[in-house]
């Protein structure tokens, strides 16, 4: 029956979208215990801004942190923005996490402070939130309305504050940057009216 298939396929892409952000998150944390259990070794892959040679680092960057308690600052709104986002289709959330993480990388790389090193997921949960916020009103879909204004309710006080230029040891310039990049990923990766979401990678 349609409605029966139209059930499934609900469900599958659920289970899909969380199977992948559980094993996203579940890799942050594993790379902390590698990057203890060597004496830090992956911090070096953070972002030197202005560094020729710190361009290659750009994308391994978002995926490292520095300690258990910035990785589990994280965790909780990468799983769940990530997973919103990823119901709209894995080829498209593929696609909007690239455009965010390369962007969120090359303007770190241009604008930090000098000698500073910049590494963490927190780019990417910016982009997803700017995304989220935007893409139900670009694309006119209202349950898309609707989840852009639960995640500004949740999160919207914790972006404000992230993007204050008084932290030490916070990187506004990446938290700017990732918002910003998920803003334009929106529209970039748009889908037209009447589109159905990907239900396969």
């Amino acid at each position: 029956m349609p409605g029966r298939e139209l059930e499934w396929s609900r469900g599958d892409r659920a289970r899909t979208a969380a199977m992948l952000m559980a094993g996203w998150v579940a890799l942050l944390w594993l790379l902390e215990v590698v990057d203890v259990a060597t004496g830090h070794a992956l911090d070096d892959f953070g972002i030197v801004p202005r560094v020729p040679g710190e361009l290659v680092d750009i994308v391994p960057a978002a995926f490292l942190h520095f300690g258990f308690a910035h990785v589990a600052a994280n965790s909780v709104p990468l799983l769940v923005l990530g997973f919103l986002a990823a119901l709209g289709g894995l080829r498209r959330f593929a696609a909007v996490c690239a455009l965010i993480i390369v962007a969120d990388g090359l303007g770190v790389w241009l604008i930090s402070p000098a000698h500073s090193n910049t590494a963490g997921a927190s780019g990417l949960i910016f982009g997803l939130f700017g995304f989220l916020m935007v893409s139900g009103f670009v694309e006119r879909r209202p349950l898309g309305v609707l989840i852009g204004l639960l995640v500004g309710a949740v999160w919207g006080g914790a972006i404000l504050s992230g993007l204050a230029p008084t932290q030490s040891g916070v990187s506004w310039q990446g938290h700017l940057i990732g918002l910003v990049s998920g803003v334009a990923a929106a529209f970039v990766f748009r889908r037209r009216a009447g589109t159905a979401p990907a239900l396969t990678p």
